[in-house]
């Protein structure tokens, strides 16, 4: 399992990167406090606080960890 912090705190930032994790094969998903939803699924997403970085877990899949990691790059959680 490989994990990844992410902002997605606006509307426009939640559909990006559901755009572009649907693109990839596999099972994913994100974590809030102990609330944890396909990442795949933008109702899910929006159900969760998103004030507050949410965790990225990647299951399973049989793509490149590295090609997920340079398409979810814009939504990656950056330190201040």
């Amino acid at each position: 399992m490989k994990s990844f912090r992410l902002d997605l705190n606006s509307i426009e930032r939640v559909k990006g990167f559901v755009s572009v994790i649907s693109n990839f094969s596999g099972y994913f998903d994100l974590v809030s406090g102990r609330y944890v939803v396909d990442a795949k699924s933008i109702m899910g997403i929006f159900s969760m606080d998103l004030s507050k970085h949410v965790e990225l877990r990647i299951l399973e899949t049989n793509e490149k960890i590295s090609e997920i990691e340079n398409s979810i790059a814009p939504y990656l959680w950056k330190e201040a």
